[in-house]
């Protein structure tokens, strides 16, 4: 039986919690992050003057979900796009529809910060995410080029 999901901003004095999930994500794409990212990260979600921003997915009032996401500037509209940077929910939560309530919460910001898109990335052989992404937004076909300096 599902416990009572929350979705909320995280507080800055959780951080030890938000690490053990950022680890874990950072865990899953193989990534290693230059000394002092997650900190600067951190500190963004908490500046109000930061485009960026850190919900957390509560079940029973433990930290068991994140989802960091950031709005930016287009070309092609006078209004900003919602990037969804990162989304993770800990092994001991999935399946507990907590995935789609942090996404929808985003939207939720999406809407009211009068951005005109919420978007975000994937790896392909992210089959597990990739049944709820196809369930709750569409799929545009594009890849992803880059060049890391």
């Amino acid at each position: 039986m599902a416990g009572q999901i929350v979705i909320r901003p995280v507080g800055e004095d959780e951080r030890a919690a938000w690490e053990v999930l950022w680890n874990g994500y950072l865990a899953f794409y193989k990534a290693t992050l230059a000394p002092g990212a997650s900190d600067v990260a951190w500190q963004r979600f908490h500046d109000p003057a930061e485009p960026m921003f850190l919900l957390g997915g509560y079940v029973d009032g433990k930290l068991t979900g994140i989802v960091q996401y950031l709005f930016h500037r287009s070309s092609w509209t006078v209004g900003n796009y919602c990037y969804l940077q990162d989304l993770f929910v800990s092994e001991s939560a999935r399946g507990l529809g907590l995935g789609r309530a942090l996404i929808e919460a985003v939207y939720e910001k999406a809407r009211a910060a009068g951005a005109s898109r919420v978007h975000w990335l994937t790896q392909t052989t992210n089959t597990q995410a990739r049944i709820l992404y196809d369930q709750v937004a569409d799929n545009s076909g594009f890849m992803q080029y880059r060049k890391i300096f």
